[in-house]
C-alpha cells in the first residue's frame, strides 16, 4: 500500500514539474509577445505621426476642387 501511494506521490510530481515549466515558458512567450505589441503600437504611431505632417504639408499643393467626373 505504501509503495503504490509513493508512486502516486512521485507520478504528481512529475506532472508538476511539467506544469511548471509549461507555464514558464508560457509567461516567457506571454512577455515576448507584450514587448512585441508594444513596439508595433510605437512604429503605428510614428507612422501616423508622419502620414498627419506630410497630409498637411501636401494639403496646399492640393487643389480643393471636385473631380472632373462631378
Amino acid at each position: 500500500m505504501e509503495k503504490e501511494t509513493d508512486d502516486r506521490l512521485t507520478a504528481i510530481e512529475v506532472k508538476l514539474a511539467y506544469m511548471e515549466d509549461f507555464v514558464n515558458q508560457i509567461q516567457n512567450v506571454a512577455v515576448e509577445q507584450a514587448k512585441t505589441i508594444d513596439k508595433l503600437q510605437k512604429e503605428i504611431k510614428l507612422m501616423s505621426d508622419r502620414i498627419r505632417e506630410m497630409s498637411n504639408t501636401m494639403e496646399g499643393d492640393i487643389p480643393n476642387r471636385k473631380p472632373p467626373h462631378y
